[in-house]
């Protein structure tokens, strides 16, 4: 009968869930014989009572341990069927905790959890080699945090009273995330068994924290021409916040396939989610590749050697581009940085150097930046015309299955403690230049939007290149007038180089004969003679950065203190003669730019101070680049008019325009000239007045600059 079938169909669950309970108390007796194991010299006995003195509740156990337990049998069991195997783990921890504290394991509610760390061979991928293969597995990933969803409660067990019958009933609940147990189904309870209505007790009930990441493939561990993968990853409990967007991390968790959510039928493909035990950020050292004795050895001999590095790790960058000898200097420095420094009082003092490279195009600007792509340990590479103010800082997006906001970041926080390479800088709209202000300088990205108020890291260096107004560099204009960048952005720039393809027949004699070696030599690997290999040059940036953190000498800072009141009185005098103000001011920022510099050079050569001879070099190289611009006049402030005349002329000018164009108007800026050089006006003081009104943002470029439309 049927209702015999249904008693055999209860008796065999019931001798499963019997079988699989002794099964689970067996692999807890093993687990509790490794966590007494004194071959670890009590190390996780350590490790319980640092757990209980933090009040932590999760424990975690290194699978190198596990493999060297008896057979290793423990660790293959973990790695190929990590459910049965964490649950009983779990089982034997929270024994563990009651033997060592009682109370602390009450006050707990006997909830333990693991973690795991160390070693995980075939098993240690990125999200691109999670594959079906390891379905079902313990995996751990590395990766970037790309996206992160808000912490929401999540409920374990629920209690419901009903006031009709005085009675109170509790429900748990299970779904595919969770590892103790099959999900559990039906809709929360409103209704008893009689159709009673239920109130639920909230104070009652128990919830868990919930939290949803984005683990993103690492921009510089993606195949070429391929967009980066990625996972979610759910963070239950005590793991939740434990990373943000644009930390870099390795998670250890169990990857698993949640059921489609479709009515009657399946396509058989589903989605696949990370169930996260633990977080580990990864630090710089995890970062680097690997350095050999022999490396260091040749590091050592390079750094301290009788001659200086500076000229032959110059000379090593970007070999294939001609020249541009104080261009490569200025970018190692900022491959090497200065020291950053966080201050006791709370401020923070940037140690990144940012680089400006401005002018004619072929030059070999591009290919600078591409080459710091591939030789920077950590980079990240955009254009100006592709990029928007949220892409380069942080977006708040919608998940399209919740609908709950996310944290998005965008490429200056995923290139924290690295470099953003961005071409075409001139292209990106003044409003998305705007945007990385706060980046450039406080290093940081402030997001308030949504509701959801934060401050994210974006400890980057920025190395960017542009192109003059017109195509190429004008020498008959000022620089305001062949770059529209205000003074606001150009003094966060350390360095800034005016790059101009300059007519010479006997440099371009050599300038061909250079490609041409190129071009015969391309397939050659070796290094030429005085050069070094990229890949030792990448190890020997590394090293530098990492085992060096030089500080100023007193000598060194009284030098720069005289230096700086000194370029200051020159600049004053020479914009007090030429009636006219600088766009790149000398400031404290560029007296820090000089201590960046100074540190970047000290650490060529692994000193622990950087002195007087490093100084000069700082000071010659800021010379060459933006003292010699600012001074010079080719890089002179909107402001400057020249002589009291021609202001005269320029605001009598700017009066005359507005009357004829009221706001709203639209003319081509030869229509504009044509205008007024009928009444008598000069086209040089046309065009100054144009660019004055466009840096006030009283005329706007529209139809691809092709008109000019007043807006204010």
């Amino acid at each position: 009968s049927s209702q015999q079938q249904l008693d055999t169909h209860i008796y065999i669950h019931k001798r499963e869930m019997a079988t699989d309970s002794d099964e689970i108390a067996i692999k807890k007796r093993r687990f509790l014989d490794f966590l007494d194991d004194d071959a670890q010299h009590g190390e996780y006995e350590d490790r319980l009572q640092k757990m209980i003195d933090k009040d932590r509740v999760r424990l975690i156990v290194n699978m190198n341990h596990l493999r060297a337990f008896r057979d290793g049998q423990l660790a293959t069991s973990l790695l190929q069927s990590p459910f049965d195997e964490v649950v009983a783990l779990q089982q034997a921890v929270k024994e563990s905790v009651d033997r060592l504290d009682a109370d602390y394991s009450k006050k707990k509610n006997n909830l333990f959890f693991v973690g795991f760390e160390g070693s995980f061979g075939s098993h240690h991928v990125t999200p691109r080699g999670l594959t079906s293969r390891l379905l079902g597995k313990l995996v751990c990933i590395e990766g970037i945090v790309s996206k992160c969803s808000l912490v929401h409660p999540k409920v374990v067990r629920s209690v419901h009273y009903c006031p009709a019958t005085e009675q109170s009933t509790e429900r748990s609940y299970r779904d595919a995330t969770s590892i103790d147990g099959l999900p559990t189904f039906g809709f929360y309870p409103k209704t008893d068994d009689q159709g009673n209505a239920l109130v639920t007790e909230y104070g009652l009930s128990v919830y868990k924290n919930h939290q949803t990441l984005s683990i993103q493939e690492m921009p510089e561990r993606a195949p070429t021409g391929q967009l980066p993968r990625s996972i979610d990853v759910i963070l239950d409990d005590d793991l939740v916040d434990s990373a943000k967007p644009g930390d870099r991390v390795q998670v250890f968790g169990i990857y698993r396939p949640l059921p489609s959510k479709s009515q009657g039928g399946t396509s058989g493909v589903f989605k696949t989610v990370l169930l996260a035990n633990h977080v580990h950020i990864l630090s710089k050292e995890a970062l680097m590749p690997p350095i050999t004795d022999l490396d260091i050895r040749n590091i050592l001999k390079i750094a301290r050697g009788k001659t200086s590095p500076f000229e032959l790790l110059a000379r090593s960058l970007a070999p294939s581009i001609y020249g541009n000898e104080q261009i490569k200097q200025g970018i190692l420095c900022l491959l090497l940085g200065g020291e950053e420094k966080n201050l006791r009082r709370g401020g923070h003092i940037r140690g990144d150097i940012n680089v400006l490279m401005v002018g004619d195009p072929s030059c070999g600007k591009s290919q600078m930046l591409r080459f710091v792509q591939n030789t920077a340990p950590h980079c990240i590479t955009t254009t100006g015309r592709g990029s928007s103010g949220v892409g380069l800082t942080a977006a708040v997006t919608s998940d399209a299955e919740s609908g709950e906001r996310r944290l998005e970041a965008g490429a200056m926080v995923l290139a924290d403690r690295g470099i953003v390479c961005i071409d075409e800088f001139d292209k990106m709209r003044e409003q998305d230049r705007v945007a990385i202000h706060e980046a450039m300088e406080q290093q940081t990205i402030s997001v308030a939007k949504a509701g959801i108020t934060t401050t994210l890291n974006s400890r980057t260096s920025v190395l960017a290149a542009a192109n003059s107004v017109f195509g190429r560099w004008d020498d008959t204009k000022s620089t305001d007038e062949n770059v529209e960048f205000q003074t606001t952005i150009l003094s966060r720039f350390d360095l800034i180089f005016v790059v101009k393809d300059e007519h010479n027949e006997e440099r371009d004699q050599r300038l061909a004969r250079h490609v041409m070696n190129v071009h015969l030599h391309a397939a050659e690997v070796e290094p030429a003679e005085g050069e070094l290999d990229v890949a030792f040059l990448k190890k020997f940036i590394n090293y530098a950065r990492l085992k060096c953190g030089p500080r100023l000498s007193k000598t060194a800072m009284d030098k720069l203190v005289n230096h700086f009141v000194t370029i200051r009185a020159e600049t004053h005098k020479q914009e007090q003669a030429s009636e006219k103000r600088s766009a790149i001011p000398i400031t404290v920022r560029q007296l820090e730019a000089l201590v960046r510099l100074s540190e970047s050079l000290a650490k060529m050569q692994l000193q622990p101070f950087a002195t007087e001879a490093h100084v000069d070099e700082a000071i010659r190289l800021f010379k060459v680049s933006t003292l010699e611009a600012a001074l010079s006049g080719n890089i002179a402030g909107a402001e400057g008019m020249g002589d009291g005349r021609a202001i005269e002329e320029v605001m009598k000018l700017e009066q005359a325009l507005k009357r004829r164009f009221p706001v709203g108007t639209s003319a081509s800026e030869a229509h504009i000239i044509n205008t007024f050089s009928k009444q008598n006006y000069s086209e040089q003081a046309v065009r100054k007045v144009l660019s004055i009104m466009l840096r006030r943002g009283e005329l706007e470029h529209r139809n691809q600059r092709r008109t000019l439309c007043r807006i204010r």
